[in-house]
């Protein structure tokens, strides 16, 4: 226990209590349900994705490296969030140690980044094959891909790394009650008796750096794309890329704008229920992972192909 020096005691803070959808205790009821079957669909799907890749040997191309990189991410995000909000859900496990809580928090912030530059290099990579297909396989090598694991890695590891050391080394005044279901920097930080404005800003200029210049680059791939598309004699050609490209790009506008709803309803919080922000919070975390490896994955042939090779594989060993 030491003085602070505004006056106030500062108690060190040894474990916090995430208290989520306490205005709303309902919610976790009716909650935990679908939120189980999409944490094993995410598992699951992402991890279906990542041995098929793995064992076919048709399938080690950058393409589907990247797809596996996703797969990756996704799995490390589930799996940082999801089970400790089931174990709250369920068993009212509420309390995480103080390291195990910026832990968390720099995951959270760190792999979101890494998914948010993933998607920017595959919309480069569809775009190279549509806009310039027969410089694709001089471009989209496998060189170019370790290149661009190696700038994601440094990238958002480097740039969030700001973000819990900001919060861990503030003074923790006795609250160590969360209103939150994880471990977020704002709702981590507001319980300090210090001035918390560095935090704020830092986080939101770090967000908005990475996650709106990974935006911006998505949206001109897909103009070229789009324009590429439309000019597409052959039959049916331009109709298969826009279904392919379409999807994806919806997939990560959705994966991008359930971020900004969460800011802004952040930032009106006066105006509507505080569980809504941490609702989707916690969604943001399961929802995309599980809907990305079937966007992305099973929705291509030579991926349902490598399924069917392993699953026939499989059955052929019972035997």
């Amino acid at each position: 226990m030491t003085a602070h020096q505004n006056g106030t005691i500062s108690v060190q803070v040894s474990d916090f209590l995430l208290n989520c959808f306490v205005r709303s205790p309902s919610w976790k009821l009716w909650l935990s349900l679908p939120l189980s079957l999409l944490f094993l669909l995410a598992m699951g799907a992402n991890s279906v994705l990542l041995i098929t890749i793995w064992l076919e040997a048709s399938l080690h191309e950058p393409m589907y490296y990247l797809l596996s990189f996703l797969s990756l991410l996704d799995i490390v995000l589930c799996l940082t969030v999801i089970p400790k909000v089931l174990a709250i859900f369920w068993f009212d496990l509420k309390s995480i140690s103080f390291y195990a809580c910026f832990l968390q928090m720099y995951i959270m912030n760190c792999f979101l980044g890494m998914e948010s530059c993933t998607f920017m290099v595959m919309a480069y990579d569809r775009y190279v094959a549509i806009c310039h297909p027969l410089r694709y396989p001089s471009i989209i090598t496998d060189h170019f891909v370790a290149k661009a694991a190696i700038f994601t890695l440094a990238r958002n590891a480097l740039l969030t790394i700001f973000i819990p050391i900001l919060s861990a080394r503030l003074h923790y005044c006795g609250k160590n009650i969360i209103d939150n279901c994880i471990c977020a920097n704002l709702s981590v930080s507001k319980l300090s008796c210090d001035n918390i404005a560095l935090n704020r800003i830092f986080q939101l200029t770090v967000a908005w750096t990475l996650l709106g210049s990974d935006l911006t680059l998505i949206i001109f791939s897909y103009t070229f794309i789009l324009r590429a598309v439309l000019r597409l004699k052959t039959k049916g050609a331009a109709a298969k890329a826009l279904s392919t490209c379409g999807s994806h790009f919806i997939l990560i506008l959705f994966f991008s704008t359930i971020l900004l709803v969460f800011v802004f309803t952040h930032i009106a919080k006066k105006k509507i229920s505080p569980d809504i922000p941490v609702l989707l919070n916690v969604l943001h975390h399961v929802i995309p992972a599980a809907l990305n490896p079937i966007v992305y994955g099973v929705r291509t042939q030579e991926i349902k192909e490598g399924i069917r090779k392993l699953l026939r594989r499989a059955r052929e060993n019972r035997k």
